[in-house]
């Protein structure tokens, strides 16, 4: 029987579940099999303690992860870059519920704002989206890269 994974936080699990990361309808129209293993698992954890919960409490509204956690396979077929965070549970895609770029921005200041210790934290053409990760291998950054 295989073992069930699920994303636990130390405390309890707030805002997230696994399945927001592991979603996608490409995975599902390819069938791709886009479930992660526990080293991913832990990782995820580790973005949603440090970057996400805290961002979402802040926000004090929903925050929408619109691509988590994408298996080499996924990665590929959706254009990703071959060292992408995402791989390795490390990276989320997010925006808000109304997908506004005002408030989309919003979050991207919030995770300045409350000094978050992001990896990266990347506008996505205009705040159509943020990206953000969260990596235990490397010091935070506060570096902020805009993309056009």
């Amino acid at each position: 029987m295989k073992e069930q994974i699920t994303l636990k936080n130390k405390y309890t699990i707030k805002y997230f579940s696994l399945q927001v990361f592991i979603s996608s309808p490409t995975a599902r129209r390819l069938k791709i099999d886009n479930k992660p293993g526990k080293d991913v698992v832990g990782r995820l954890n580790l973005l949603v303690d440090n970057i996400l919960d805290p961002l979402r409490e802040a926000y004090g509204k929903p925050v929408i992860v619109t691509s988590g956690y994408r298996c080499p396979a996924l990665n590929k077929a959706v254009g990703g870059v071959k060292s992408s965070q995402h791989m390795l549970g490390e990276a989320a895609d997010i925006r808000t519920v109304s997908d506004k770029p005002e408030d989309n921005r919003r979050l991207f200041d919030l995770c300045r704002e409350l000094k978050l210790p992001f990896d990266q934290l990347i506008d996505e053409y205009g705040y159509n989206w943020i990206h953000v990760s969260f990596s235990p291998r490397h010091h935070p950054r506060d570096e902020v890269r805009l993309s056009l």
